[in-house]
């Protein structure tokens, strides 16, 4: 007797219950990122005295790196061996980077804990984003990666109020670090036991045979060639070096306008928080009223908020910048994942998504270099204008070479 072989079925509704799951999952992948976002800055600068940006910075360099390389090798495997292995094998490499940093002796560790954590991150996140596309099919794109990126964002924002809290009140080490060891050891028992295999949706909704392209071929089609692809893939590169802007070098700047420990906890998370949960909204809004504009727009909001954060001085005055500096980025950032999957062909879709995360994520690396040299030279607020400045020109170039991706929006 022939067992029949159950077809996958594609949409947020018939997959609710392991899409949920998965949110959960990069939560806990979002948590992992979030307990660095305010305590590593100002380790660097108390517990380790480096004084120069472009030194302090090394840790968002050194994490930057490894996690865009990671993203590639993310997309390719998870073609290859499966998604589940490849979310499986990123939180084990995971698990020792919040007792790295906890012990850290000299900066040193702390840059190999980020390159572990640039593994983690790279592997993590972008599995849980190839694997919810896999669930959803192309009606609801929009919305998942909105889900996905609120779920992570919405975490790395109340991971870092928690540990702002937890420094405060306890010391920068160890209990700021205490949270992602939780999230990492619950991270690695859901995926394991729960997380199921989604790679024989994405062969479903194929429908036809592979493509044939190569890894090769989906690179440069994703990062040059293809005008919609290359054009997200410049705008999530710049979108990420200005948080690596925020994450390496607001808290220092907060601090030299005489803000508390406290203080700066809130600013760090309120940034990601609205982020995250604006995500909720801007997603399923790209699936409505399509993706070009609202990332074209995010680009210059942000561009916006940077100039805020440069001449502002107050808690107030801060708290406003940070604030729209979060929408722009809610506007860009599921919006970005949802015309990679709205372009690229299910059987080479994990390879571009792949890409284009190499070329975001890169951005945390050009971002901390860019931005610690050019403040090393003329100063944090120069740093600032710097990179709103870069994201301005980048909102402009999808103006002008993005097409509409969302099949609705562009008939």
């Amino acid at each position: 007797m022939t067992t029949a072989v159950r077809t996958p079925q594609l949409g947020l509704r018939a997959n609710l219950a392991q899409f949920l799951l998965l949110v959960a999952v990069n939560a806990l992948v979002g948590g992992m990122l979030g307990q660095e976002r305010i305590v590593l800055p100002l380790l660097a600068e108390q517990a380790f005295h480096l004084d120069a940006y472009t030194s302090a910075l090394t840790f968002i360099l050194a994490f930057g790196a490894v996690k865009a390389a990671t993203n590639f090798f993310a997309g390719t495997w998870s073609d290859r061996f499966g998604r589940k292995p490849v979310l499986v094998a990123g939180w084990l490499i995971g698990l020792p980077v919040p007792l790295l940093l906890i012990w850290a002796p000299s900066w040193g560790w702390v840059i190999a804990a980020n390159v572990l954590l640039g593994v983690n991150q790279g592997l993590t996140w972008s599995t849980t984003v190839i694997m919810k596309i896999d669930l959803v099919g192309p009606a609801r794109r929009g919305l998942a990666m909105g889900l996905n990126e609120a779920a992570g964002y919405v975490a790395v924002a109340g991971t870092a109020m928690a540990t702002g809290y937890l420094a405060a009140a306890h010391g920068l080490r160890p209990a700021p670090f205490l949270l992602g060891a939780a999230y990492a050891a619950l991270g690695l028992g859901l995926s394991v036991f729960a997380v199921k295999e989604t790679r024989g949706h994405a062969r479903h909704e194929a429908g036809t045979p592979d493509s044939g392209l190569t890894t090769g071929q989906v690179f440069v089609s994703t990062s040059f060639r293809e005008p919609a692809l290359s054009s997200a893939s410049q705008a999530g590169l710049v979108n990420n070096l200005n948080d690596g802007l925020a994450w390496g070098l607001f808290p220092i700047l907060f601090t030299s306008h005489g803000l508390s420990v406290a203080r700066i906890g809130l600013l760090g998370a309120l940034y990601p928080a609205v982020w995250g949960f604006a995500q909720l909204a801007t997603g399923s809004l790209s699936d409505r009223l399509g993706r070009k504009w609202l990332i074209a727009t995010g680009m210059l909001v942000q561009a916006v908020a940077l100039a805020l954060v440069a001449i502002g001085t107050s808690f107030t005055a801060l708290g406003v910048a940070v604030t729209v500096l979060g929408l722009g980025t809610a506007m860009v950032y599921p919006t970005l994942l949802a015309v990679i999957g709205d372009v690229a062909h299910p059987s080479w879709r994990a390879r571009s998504v792949g890409v284009y995360r190499l070329w975001r994520d890169g951005g945390f690396a050009v971002g901390a270099l860019l931005a610690g040299l050019v403040a090393d030279l003329w100063g944090i607020t120069a740093a600032v204008w710097t990179v709103a400045a870069l994201t301005a020109v980048s909102g402009l170039i999808v103006a002008v070479r993005m097409y509409e991706t969302h099949p609705r929006s562009s008939r």
